[in-house]
């Protein structure tokens, strides 16, 4: 009996396990997402191709910010040596900049 479970729950492990790049190599799941650099969305172009805005946290700090309609993209503004740029350029909460140009794909919100 203890062997015909263990030969179940073997057969069930690999029935259910994932295909990772492990087992498949360049053509695993979401290999697709190796560049970073790319949009994949509806309309699809590199992402130099997009303008960025400002957003500014609640700290008065400023973040790189886009908005191409569907998908969005933010990251943290810093100098040189890594540390957080707070420009004081609006108040705290608020987005300034061009941010949701560069997309023909509406953005209803």
């Amino acid at each position: 009996m203890k062997a015909l479970k263990a030969i179940a729950l073997l057969g069930l492990l690999g029935a259910t396990s994932a295909c990772t790049e492990s087992t498949l190599g360049n053509m695993g799941y979401e290999s697709h997402k190796k560049d970073k650099t790319v949009d994949r969305g509806f309309d699809s172009k590199h992402l130099s191709q997009l303008q960025a805005g400002i957003w500014i946290d609640p700290q008065g700090c400023d973040h790189w910010i886009i908005d191409d309609g569907v998908e969005g993209y933010l990251s943290a503004r810093v100098d040189k040596y890594g540390k957080p740029v707070c420009s004081g350029i609006a108040s705290p909460n608020t987005a300034v900049g061009p941010y949701k140009d560069g997309s023909k794909f509406g953005d209803p919100i």
